[in-house]
Order: C-alpha cells, then sequence, then structure tokens
C-alpha cells in the first residue's frame, strides 16, 4: 500500500464561521477551508505501491478456438453452452420393467453360450426376442397413469433442446430478462423449420445431476418467466410463430422467488399470452406441473406427447393431502386425470403426439420427427386464421374448459347418488329346500322325455339362477372365511378396468390371477362352508347339464328342420327335377336293374349328377355354419393294411404338431383371448364381439396351418398320396368297374378342415 507522510499545518489570520466548516470527507478535522490551498505536503521519495489480485474462476465461453462453419444449425450453433454429453447416459430400469430386463437378461446369456461353444442358437434367439417384442408391447400398450408419470420423470428423456436441434435447421438461444438475471430453467431462442421462424421457448432439465443443478430440475424462478415474456414481445412484434415446450414439475417455491414475486410473474405472462397476435402452439414433453407449466402454456394447441402428464398438483402431493400418504399416488394418478388420452377427453389437450415403445428416450430422434410434424400439422391451421379470429380461437379454447349450460336435463346414466348404498344381505336358502325344488325340477323333466315333449325351461332357468346365487353366496362367505376378500377385491378392480377398456389381459395380472385362484383352491377344503358349498355346486352341475343338453337337442331339431326344407327346395327345383326324370327314363330304357350291370357312359352321367348335388348340399350346410369332410369308405376298404396304418400314423404326426403349436405361447395367448372374448360376448353376442372372435379364429387357423406346412409333414402327405393314388389305381377303381375321374379325391385331406377340427377343442 502506498505511504503518505503529512507536513505540519500552519494557520494564520483569523477564520470566519464558513472558514471553520468541518468536513468529514476530506480526512481533515478542525482546519480551515482558506487553510487548505496552503498546505504543503511533503512526500517520501520512497513511494511504493502494492496490489493484490483476486482468483476467480476463469469463465468458460462455449465458442471454441476452429469453428466449424458447416455445422448443423449454422456457425452461431457454436454460441449454444448445450453440448453433446461426452459420455453416454446409464439406462435408468422402472420398477414395471423389470420382466423386460429379465428377459434381455436371458437373450444376453444365450448370445454369450452361443459364442464361447460355437453352438447355434438363433432358433432360442429369435424366440427370446419375440417374446421380449411382445412383452414390451403388452407392457406400453397398457400402461397405468402412475407409470405413465415415471416415464415423464425419466432421468434419460430427452429434453426441450435435444427437441429443438434435432427439429431446426438453424437455432439461436438468446438470453437475460433485462433486469440483470438470465434464468437456466427456461431457455428461448429463435429457430427455423423448413424455412420458417419461430420462437421457441421452453423449460430446460438437466442430463445428469451437474446439468439439474445448474438448471434448477427445470424449476424456473420469476426471471425466467421474465425473459420468457420479454421474448413473447419480441416474437409478437417481428411476427414469428411461438412454440413452447412444457418440462416442469412447477415453478421454483424458494422465499426468494417469492420476495421477486413469483406469482406476479406467472400472472402476467398468462395476461399477456392471451393477447398475442401470432399463433402459439405448446407441447407437454415430459411432465407439466401447475402454474409453472401454464405460464408458458396458454396456446391455441396444446398438444401431448403419449407419456406425457399435465396436472394441476403432482399425484404425490395429492396423496399426501387426500390419504393422507405418499404411497396412494398410484390412485391420485388415476383420479386425477393427467394423461394425454384423458385430457383430450376432457377437451384440454388438442392432439396426442406418439411415442415409440419403451418412450421417447428409446429413440429420441423419432419424437422429434412427430414433434415437427405435429408442429407444421398445426401452424399450417393456425396460419389460416386472420388476427381476429386467431385471438378468439384462443379464448374460446379456455373458455370451454369445464363449460356447463343451465336448464338442460342430465342423462340417467350420468346421475350419481351421493348416498352410500347399503350392502345387500345374502339370505341363504336351506339344502331341504333346494332339494325339494331341484327334485320338482327332475321329476318334469323326466315326464317330458316319456312323452317325448320338451323339458319346461323356466322352471328349469329359474331354479339354476336360484342355484347360482347360493354358490356365489357359499364361494364369498369361503373367500372371507380364507381371509382372501381384499385380494380378490383388487383383481376384480383391475379385471374391471381391463374389460371397460376392451384391452388384452396382462401377462403380470394372468399370473396373479393364477396364484390366487391355486391358493384359493389349496385352501378350500378347510372352510366352514365347504360341505354346502360342494353339495349346492353338484346340484348346479347336474341342472347345468340337463339345461345343456336340452339346449343342444332344442337347436339339433331346428337346424335339422333347416336343413331338410333347403335339401327340399334343391330337390324341388325345376333343372334338377329334370335331369333326374331324364336319367330315370334312359335307366328304364335300358333295361337293367342293377347299377353295375349299366354301361359306362351311364354311370359317368349318374355319378356326374350325384356330386353336383352333394356339391350344392355341401355349399347349403356351410351357410348354416356346419363344417363338411368328405370321407369315402370304398377308398378306405380298397386300401392295404400297410397304407392304412401309414395314414393313421400320418394323421397321428399331424395331430401332435398341432397340439404342439396349440400349447406355444404365442398361440396359447391368443387362444386364452379367444375364449375371454366369447365369454364376454355371452350367448348373444353384438357385430363387434363376433368380428373380434371370427378373426381371433381366422388367426389362430393360420398360425396352426402356417405351423404344420413348415415342417415336413407336406412332403410326407404328398408321398402317401401318391402311393394311395397308385394303389386305388392299380386296384380297378372305386368298384372294381367304374374308373374314378379322381382317384385322389375323398382319400384323406390334408387341409384347413383339421384345423378347424383343432380349433373346435379349445374354442
Amino acid at each position: 500500500m502506498a505511504s503518505i507522510s503529512h507536513s505540519s499545518l500552519a494557520f494564520t489570520g483569523t477564520s470566519s464561521a464558513s472558514d471553520l466548516f468541518r468536513s468529514s470527507s476530506n480526512g481533515v478535522s478542525g482546519v480551515p477551508l482558506r487553510a487548505l490551498g496552503k498546505v504543503r505536503l511533503g512526500m517520501r521519495r520512497n513511494l511504493a505501491v502494492v496490489a493484490k489480485l483476486r482468483k476467480v474462476k476463469k469463465h468458460e465461453y462455449p465458442w471454441p478456438e476452429d469453428p466449424d462453419p458447416n455445422v448443423k444449425g449454422g456457425v452461431l450453433t457454436h454460441l449454444s453452452h448445450f453440448k453433446p454429453l461426452k459420455e453416454k447416459p446409464k439406462p435408468v430400469t422402472l420398477p414395471f420393467e423389470k420382466p423386460l430386463v429379465d428377459i434381455e437378461k436371458k437373450i444376453i446369456d444365450v448370445r454369450k453360450m452361443a459364442n464361447e461353444t460355437g453352438l447355434d442358437f438363433s432358433d432360442q434367439i429369435i424366440l427370446l426376442e419375440n417374446k421380449y417384442n411382445q412383452a414390451l408391447k403388452d407392457l406400453y400398450t397398457n400402461l397405468t397413469p402412475i407409470q405413465r408419470v415415471n416415464i415423464a420423470r425419466h432421468p434419460n428423456r430427452p429434453t426441450f433442446l435435444d427437441h429443438v436441434f434435432n427439429i431446426t435447421d438453424k437455432f439461436v438461444e438468446l438470453h437475460g430478462d433485462r433486469a440483470g438475471y438470465d434464468d437456466p430453467a427456461i431457455v428461448t431462442g429463435i429457430g427455423t423449420i423448413d424455412g420458417r421462424r419461430y420462437m421457441f421457448m421452453g423449460h430446460q432439465k438437466g442430463r445428469n445431476t451437474k446439468e439439474n443443478i445448474q438448471r434448477n430440475f427445470g424449476m424456473p424462478t420469476p426471471h425466467g418467466y421474465r425473459k420468457a415474456m420479454r421474448m413473447m414481445y419480441y416474437a409478437d412484434h417481428h411476427g414469428f410463430p411461438i412454440v413452447t415446450f412444457i418440462d416442469t414439475p412447477g415453478a421454483y417455491a424458494d422465499l426468494k422467488s417469492e420476495e421477486l414475486g413469483q406469482g406476479e410473474a406467472i400472472a402476467h405472462n398468462l395476461r399477456t399470452m392471451f393477447g398475442l397476435k401470432v399463433p402459439i402452439v405448446s407441447i407437454v414433453i415430459g411432465e407439466g406441473g401447475s402454474g409453472g407449466a401454464l405460464a408458458i402454456g396458454c396456446a391455441n394447441k396444446l398438444l401431448m406427447l403419449e407419456n406425457a402428464v399435465f396436472y394441476v398438483a403432482s399425484p404425490e402431493a395429492c396423496a399426501a393431502i387426500l390419504w393422507k400418504s405418499a404411497k396412494a399416488s398410484p390412485k391420485a394418478a388415476e383420479k386425477l386425470k393427467i394423461t394425454a388420452t384423458e385430457l383430450c377427453k376432457l377437451q384440454i389437450a388438442d392432439g396426442i403426439i406418439p411415442e415409440p415403445l419403451g418412450g421417447a428416450h428409446a429413440d429420441p430422434s423419432w419424437t422429434s420427427q412427430q414433434i415437427k410434424n405435429a408442429i407444421n400439422k398445426e401452424m399450417d391451421e393456425l396460419h389460416k386464421l386472420d388476427t381476429e379470429a386467431l385471438l378468439k380461437h384462443r379464448m374460446m379454447k379456455f373458455r370451454n374448459i369445464g363449460g356447463f349450460q343451465e336448464g338442460i336435463p342430465i342423462d340417467p346414466k350420468k346421475k350419481k347418488n351421493m348416498k352410500k348404498k347399503d350392502e345387500p344381505i345374502n339370505v341363504k336358502t336351506p339344502v331341504l329346500d333346494l332339494e325339494g325344488e331341484v327334485e320338482k325340477v327332475k321329476q318334469q323333466i323326466l315326464k317330458a322325455k316319456e312323452s317325448s315333449n320338451e323339458p319346461p325351461m323356466l322352471p328349469l332357468t329359474e331354479t339354476i339362477e336360484k342355484l347360482r346365487k347360493e354358490v356365489d353366496t357359499e364361494f364369498s362367505e369361503a373367500v372371507k372365511a380364507l381371509g382372501l376378500k381384499d385380494r380378490f377385491a383388487t383383481l376384480r378392480e383391475e379385471f374391471s378396468k381391463v374389460n371397460a377398456q376392451n384391452q388384452l389381459l396382462h401377462p403380470a395380472l394372468k399370473e396373479k390371477l393364477e396364484k390366487l385362484r391355486e391358493e384359493f383352491n389349496q385352501g378350500l377344503a378347510s372352510a366352514p362352508n365347504y360341505e354346502d358349498l360342494k353339495y349346492k355346486l353338484d346340484m348346479l352341475k347336474e341342472l347345468s347339464k340337463a339345461y345343456d343338453l336340452a339346449e343342444k337337442n332344442k337347436k339339433a331339431a331346428k337346424l335339422k328342420q333347416e336343413v331338410n326344407k333347403k335339401f327340399s327346395d334343391i330337390m324341388d327345383r325345376e333343372d334338377v327335377k329334370e335331369k333326374v326324370e331324364a336319367l330315370k327314363a334312359e335307366v328304364e330304357n335300358s333295361g337293367v336293374s342293377n347299377f353295375n350291370d349299366l354301361d359306362d357312359n351311364l354311370k359317368g352321367k349318374i355319378v356326374e349328377l350325384r356330386k353336383e348335388l352333394e356339391f350344392e348340399f355341401i355349399d347349403v350346410l356351410k351357410s348354416l355354419g356346419l363344417d363338411v369332410e368328405l370321407k369315402s369308405k370304398p377308398v378306405e376298404q380298397t386300401l392295404p393294411s400297410e397304407v392304412k396304418t401309414k395314414i393313421e400314423e400320418l394323421n397321428e404326426e399331424i395331430n401332435d404338431r398341432i397340439e404342439n403349436v396349440i400349447n406355444s405361447s404365442d398361440l396359447k395367448d391368443k387362444i386364452e383371448l379367444l375364449k375371454l372374448e366369447v365369454a364376454k360376448a355371452g350367448k348373444t353376442p353384438d357385430i363387434a364381439a363376433k368380428n373380434k372372435i371370427v378373426a381371433l379364429e381366422q388367426q389362430i387357423r393360420q398360425s396352426i396351418a402356417a405351423a404344420v406346412e413348415s415342417s415336413n409333414l407336406k412332403e410326407k402327405h404328398e408321398k402317401l398320396k401318391a402311393e394311395v393314388s397308385k394303389t386305388i389305381e392299380s386296384s380297378g377303381g372305386l368298384d372294381g368297374s367304374l374308373k374314378t375321374e379322381n382317384p385322389n379325391e375323398d382319400s384323406f385331406s390334408f387341409d384347413e378342415s383339421r384345423v378347424v377340427g383343432a380349433n373346435r377343442t379349445f374354442g
């Protein structure tokens, strides 16, 4: 430091009051001002100045020493601090994705074994990969709301800047709120898509812990919202359409932010956005939390990624308020209606942008392309509106949310009685009374059988219905006694959701059901009401068999009547009558009474007419939904025992192959689904249910046929077919005198009819 020595001061003359004015700023106390001019300062010659520089962190500028002028997005891209990560982010497995990880580990183990041993495991690998893809599809097409929340919060989910750099041709980031601060949690900038300029702004989360701390985990302060508002005014002035990306848990709610006016900043943004004269499109790419999301979300169009969520309070916060525990967050997520599908139904969101299976982080570039297509589509639509229509469109979008009209009668289906309904009290019928009713119905059925009349269906149906209720009551008591009531109730709720949404049964849910069923069956014998339950169940089975038999006989009689009527219609046709009469006349004129004595020409005519009528009869039977399989006993009788043995062996091999295919995992799932659809459809299925059942049957048939044809069974069939043909030719035809036109016909068939037979076994 500099050292200064002062000389002595001499004061002369008298001083006035003003001269005696004292100043604390000049460092001299009690010195007249006039005397200061006469002061002579003497300084030492060895004057030294010492300065210390404080060490600070060197500022890192994003501009490189040798910038590439041909970089994508233009040379100004180098100004952005957002650079590709040096290390690939570690994969993160969500709790509900653990079954997929297990299959993936199996695939890795099999590949490792194949590399170590040199053996070919390609079939096993393909099978496991198909299983993995199917499990992935089943999982991500049946996601629960809380699972979508977890995907929206995934650490590797692409951020706002990831999408912006993927979809824009050029992008320049703009900083600062012009009030002394630049909030990194909100990023703004100008970019172009297909030659159109847009103002982009959005919440920016970090891609790792360091970035998350820097970006404040995507939670903006008032400075961020004021920066966004400044850019909105800028875009409005220059006529740039605005695209906002929402991905925040909410505005930062610390003491400093509240002191700086967090609520005022958000409110100011809301008011400003409704007055902007340019089109605005908002896209929720992750989670949109409360006012922090809405502050840049008052747009003409609000789009959401498939697994994004938009909420007024997080599921955890809602659960803590309503159920006093964050563990109830799955229930809260469902009740809040925060997913893209639910919000589109409520007309809060205007569209859903698809994501790849596995979420946006599974294929970020594909997701970005879908966002780009959605922006172009919505902007093309909004550009057609003039300024007044654009402002009205934005205002009406929010005015229509939650709107209602008075005086309109409510649909009875939508009425809800807030009073809790009392649970119905099930009163059990004594076993002796039930026995009497069942015995009475049995006597009526026996009397009807003796008199060849139809059994009385009404008493039978009523008794069966009563027995069903009794069995249900006994089962409920058994479940309660075994302590499984809550688990059954939970499963029932899950099943009702699946049925309501017409979704496939999830493998995990199916496994849970099987375990519960097995546990119930094992403990049923120890239930106190087991004997009553078993006795009532046996009575129900007995009456149900009688009912099914009566229904079957009734249907068979009706079908028989229809078949006979249609056959009579064919035989009564004029052209058929003429042919039959002409053949009769020719036979009478020949004077021969035995068929074998007829000449070959007349035999051929008879066989031809018979075949023609047979084909018409087959068409009639098929039109009634019957499967027809032609068999010819004479051919089988003329075949040697060796050939018959070969045919039987081939048929057994074909049946075994079909059974193996049916028991495979993929086809088994389809069969289970078919059973489920048939059960849901009931006795009188509607058109949609019929179409589903028919489509599933067709898929199963095709799968079985493809599996059988892919094996060597087809070659064996062809060889055996040729052998049978030679045998028939060498034996001189069917009856020794008449040669068959097609020796292979009616021997045995290797076609879809066998597949149909297999289908009937499990359908």
